[in-house]
């Protein structure tokens, strides 16, 4: 179990660090905790991809704020008539008979024109709505990329103290190695005195190759947990933060009072009920009449001649301006404006829905990683102590078998009763970590 918990390890915080080296040469790199979290934000695509989402919804953000500004156009044209329109005019106009028409041409063969347009919303409850929106939806992109690095963070702290925790196994299994190799000498020195059978000396040499093999494929998945952090296989990563039981006890507990709003995805629905309140004023107010105020400034030319010459100082240039105001009263649009106002206080009903169902998952998530935690750091200490006592069974029943008055089988099953609790202590270790972060997470403090 153990192995396949460092192979897990290994694959997690290659995704949590991200971290991609270009250099060739070797070098020693050295991450402390808050190193490695800091490196692991830094490079992680998933916050990065987030951060662009915050000024993607800067962008959105200006083009809704441009909806409030004033909107300037530039407009021109040049006509050539190559036949000039022809009105009928009565031709009693001219002393002709009633009823009959004179066909006359109106106009010139060239005209032009050239005018500045203004337009600028004075009230629009939609646009008004779009506008006090802007800043909610910034908050809601930067808490969204503050949910990603607290993931990036809690698979970064795991495995980092994973991995710092297998510094322990090796050494158990270092210790071991030790006893066994003491235990083989002894006993084929025994074995040497008519003391012992061969038996027994190849019991003993069986165990110490199986711990040896344990040790090999041990470091193997450690050393490729380290080699999974995506840097140049020739540098060294070095973890300089330390573990011990009283760190992970440490001031954990004393975080159980907890706030709903100290979890950023609680407040990330939050940000959701707002913009949904916002949404049911916008197409609320889309029912208020709007008002504009626009204006115009042109020019318009004119030239009979056969050649283009508007821009001649002897041709005629008039100007036209006006200033108004443009009030538009929504009277009737097929229902759409009430069906999207109720549309918009279903999903605010879904999203305040949401908010208490949040608050009754984050209530299980605290009790249940509080438990966790709790049992965790009541198993690591109980392992803790096993340990410590199968090391002293081992150690009397050695000197029995030294001086004679013990069996070789109750040797190799102190052995094997102390190799089961060393496994079993580094178990609860990595689980206490697990249960800790989990914990810290639930209550919003991690």
């Amino acid at each position: 179990m153990k192995r396949n918990k460092l192979i897990q390890a290994g694959k997690i915080i290659a995704i949590a660090l991200l971290i991609s080296g270009t250099a060739t040469a070797q070098k020693r790199n050295e991450f402390s905790l808050k190193q490695a979290i800091d490196y692991g934000l830094k490079n992680s695509y998933q916050v990065k991809n987030s951060l662009l989402d915050i000024l993607i919804q800067r962008q959105v953000n200006n083009d809704v704020t441009s909806a409030a500004l004033p909107q300037i156009n530039a407009n021109g044209n040049i006509t050539d008539y190559l036949d000039i329109p022809v009105t009928l005019v009565p031709a009693e106009f001219f002393g002709g008979p009633a009823g009959t028409y004179e066909p006359i041409q109106f106009g010139t063969k060239w005209t032009g024109s050239a005018a500045v347009t203004v337009k600028q919303v004075l009230f629009d409850g939609e646009v008004f709505a779009g506008l006090a929106a802007r800043k909610v939806t910034i908050n809601q992109k930067h808490t969204a990329e503050e949910v990603e690095e607290i993931d990036v963070k809690e698979n970064i702290y795991k495995v980092y103290f994973q991995l710092v925790a297998s510094k322990t196994q090796i050494q158990l299994l270092d210790a071991n190695i030790a006893r066994l190799q003491k235990l083989e000498h002894d006993t084929r020195e025994m074995y040497k005195n008519g003391f012992n059978e061969k038996l027994d000396v190849d019991k003993v040499t069986v165990q110490l190759a199986n711990l040896n093999t344990e040790e090999l494929r041990t470091k193997n998945s450690i050393l490729n947990g380290y080699n999974s952090l995506k840097m140049p296989i020739k540098d060294t990563l070095i973890l300089t933060d330390t573990l011990n039981e009283s760190q992970i006890k440490e001031g954990v507990l004393e975080s159980v009072n907890y706030n709903y709003t100290d979890r950023k995805d609680y407040q990330l629905l939050q940000l959701g009920e707002h913009l949904n309140q916002l949404n049911v004023k916008r197409y609320t107010r889309s029912q208020i009449p709007t008002l504009y105020f626009n204006g115009s400034y042109g020019k318009q030319g004119y030239s009979n001649n056969n050649s283009f010459d508007l821009l001649d100082h002897n041709s005629s240039w008039y100007t036209t301006s006006y200033i108004g105001v443009q009030l538009s009263i929504p009277i009737f649009n097929g229902l759409s404006t009430r069906s999207k106002i109720q549309e918009s206080r279903l999903q605010l009903k879904q999203s305040q829905n949401q908010l208490e169902n949040m608050k009754l998952t984050i209530d299980k998530d605290v009790d249940v990683a509080k438990n966790n935690f709790a049992t965790a750091i009541s198993a690591m200490d109980y392992q803790q102590r096993n340990m410590e006592l199968a090391e002293g069974v081992y150690d009397q029943t050695k000197k029995k078998y030294e001086n004679g008055n013990g069996a070789t089988t109750e040797i190799n099953q102190a052995e094997v009763d102390l190799k089961t609790a060393e496994n079993d202590y580094i178990q609860s270790l990595y689980d206490a970590i697990s249960a800790k972060v989990d914990f810290l997470k639930a209550v919003g403090k991690l």
